[in-house]
């Protein structure tokens, strides 16, 4: 049994670097590599992908990595885990033996499916499951008949199942991205799923390296520490049988692991840092320790876990009409003012009136809060867009913008290259279905002929074995009272930030550059002035979570996003540039505060 492993990552998203896959192999040693492909969306574009051609519904850009790296992945005899399959992981997971016999490669494959429920909704609802909106509380009965897709978030069981049957390369369905790099841990050190512990470092480990370069470099605060962007590395988890691990990159690479990129993402998207829930047990973010030991090396250790859950997640999305969008470029002097009278001309020319609207200027602070607003620049973009379950208005929404160009002041462009034209809404819906309900299923096929199936349950496991309230050892700093001088700052001098979404809710995890400043911003940084500052954002509450073990802070912005996912109109539905924005706050902050930063 080994006593480490290193588990590397190579894709953050649809979308991520192609390069990534063959750098990860060829940067050095690696036993394991992951790949996360599916958002929360990305299920409802691959069912639409599936209807045009029915041999898709799976992320393509896998397979073209696969046909560059296949050879070297059998060479160094690294084992890939990705959840590219989307709703068709059968139909990948044949294309890739299909490419390894024409490449004379003898591999196994895993794929892991069963989270796809679309067509039993209706049975599983007689059976009693509520499926009630986890954010709205609203009853599912209401969309049940528009549903397009529906996946329960799988946990690392069924991929474990995978490896224990020698396979090399495993594609998922809806697999947590925490649990395609928890599975591995599983196999090799034979941790026992009810090691609550255990499981929480795992997912913890996961949780860090999913978004790819996000752990590496990739958006942070201070990214004027990161020497080079170019040949940024990809991060990589150094597990220890213990449960610690440490988190690096290929030497090399551009970049940079710290204290700092490692915070940053594990409050990336998260909600209540005692609970960060998945299939396979809950983990404590507020224990979670952290230390440099050395150039890119930051180990982490002192998690903390709870049982796992007796429901699991379901990821649906349906059809809820239709919008648009459009811009045009506004430039000259007074462009701030012509583009009030511009807005103004088109509004009233449409005569609609439309379910969601929203006008952007863009350049002049439109993403952010209007505190924030400064001088006015030369040029804009003056940005519309429309939601509505009216196609006909939706349409004439786009034939209506071309048309201003030669009807208002001077200096105007259109950017939109034609007509902008309807495209349709996938909304997204959250619910919880009982674990006893589920069942994971397994097909190894090898590239010799041979196929094997598994089936696999998620039962409540017994959870005596361990305490489940964990008294957490995190000492917190004695508040130190400072006064003297006062003087005026941004909090981006005292804090670094990030921020995302999950549907309509927008969190931001702010981190204090010191032990004494996390104190001092206990009683100022409130959920009420974090609310005030979003003014004309925000629609909703504010929630404050403290994070002593990281000197941070997580805030929940509800109904922040536009309705969140395809259905805001906003031009950052995911809430990405928020965390930057509650950096500009300006403050009044002790001098002597100031000298605490290291």
């Amino acid at each position: 049994m080994k006593r480490k492993i290193r588990i590397g990552n190579a894709g953050g998203y649809w979308g991520d670097d192609l390069s990534a896959l063959k750098r990860q192999l060829t940067g050095g040693p690696l036993d394991y590599i992951t790949m996360d492909f599916l958002a929360e969306i990305t299920m409802s574009i691959l069912q639409r992908q599936q209807k045009k051609n029915s041999d898709l519904g799976y992320a393509v850009d896998f397979l073209d990595q696969l046909e560059e790296c296949l050879p070297l992945i059998v060479k160094k005899k690294v084992r890939v885990i990705s959840n590219a399959g989307g709703i068709n992981p059968i139909g990948m997971g044949r294309k890739i033996v299909e490419m390894a016999k024409a490449m004379g490669l003898h591999i196994k494959v895993g794929i892991v499916y069963g989270d796809d429920i679309v067509n039993q909704l209706y049975e599983l609802t007689a059976a009693g499951e509520k499926f009630t909106n986890m954010e709205t509380g609203e009853d599912f009965f209401e969309v049940r008949s528009h549903i397009t897709s529906a996946n329960i978030y799988l946990g690392a069981e069924p991929v474990v199942k995978a490896l224990d049957a020698g396979c090399q390369i495993i594609v998922t369905g809806r697999v947590t991205d925490t649990g395609l790099t928890l599975a591995p841990m599983i196999h090799e050190f034979g941790w026992s799923m009810d090691d609550w512990d255990k499981m929480a470092a795992g997912i913890v480990a996961g949780h860090i390296i999913e978004c790819g370069c996000q752990a590496s470099g990739g958006n942070i605060t201070d990214w004027q520490d990161v020497k080079s962007f170019h040949n940024i590395g990809y991060p990589i988890i150094e597990m220890e049988r213990t449960g610690e691990f440490v988190v690096t990159k290929h030497k090399n690479t551009g970049g940079i692991v710290s204290e700092k990129t490692v915070k940053e993402q594990l409050v990336y998207e998260m909600g209540d840092p005692a609970n960060y829930i998945s299939p396979d047990g809950i983990a404590r973010f507020d224990s979670i320790r952290l230390k440099e030991e050395g150039k890119d090396r930051v180990r982490v250790f002192g998690i903390v876990g709870k049982p796992e859950p007796d429901c699991l997640k379901v990821s649906m999305s349906y059809d809820d009409g239709w919008k648009s969008n459009g811009a045009v470029l506004v430039s000259g002097p007074n462009a701030y003012k012509k583009a009030e009278i511009i807005a103004d001309i088109f509004w009233k020319k449409l005569n609609h009136k439309y379910e969601a609207t929203r006008t952007d200027v863009i350049g002049s602070g439109s993403i952010w809060p209007p505190s924030l607003s400064s001088g006015e620049p030369n040029e804009v973009l003056l940005r519309f867009a429309v939601r509505d379950h009216d196609f006909n208005k939706v349409r004439d929404f786009g034939k209506a913008l071309p048309t201003l160009i030669l009807s208002g002041p001077a200096g105007m462009a259109v950017t939109t290259g034609g007509r902008p034209k309807p495209s349709k809404v996938v909304a997204y819906w959250p619910a919880l279905m009982h674990r006893s309900r589920v069942k994971g299923k397994v097909l190894v096929v090898d590239t010799d002929g041979k196929e094997e199936f598994y089936e696999i349950s998620f039962p409540i496991r017994m959870q005596s074995t361990r305490q489940v309230e964990a008294k957490l050892d995190v000492k917190k700093t004695g508040v130190k009272k400072f006064g003297g001088k006062t003087v005026t700052a941004i909090l981006q001098d005292i804090c670094y930030a990030r921020s995302g979404d999950k549907g309509d809710t927008c969190n931001i995890g702010v981190l204090a550059r010191s032990a004494e400043i996390y104190e001092w911003l206990r009683d100022y940084l409130t959920d009420k002035k974090v609310k005030e500052f979003f003014a004309g954002i925000t629609h909703g509450k504010v929630t404050r979570y403290e994070l002593d073990n990281l000197h941070g802070f997580n805030f929940l912005l509800e109904e922040t996003l536009g309705g969140g996912g395809t259905r805001s109109l906003m031009i950052d539905p995911q809430g990405k540039t928020l965390a930057q924005a509650l950096l500009q706050m300006k403050i009044r902050i002790p001098k002597s505060l100031l000298a605490t930063i290291s």
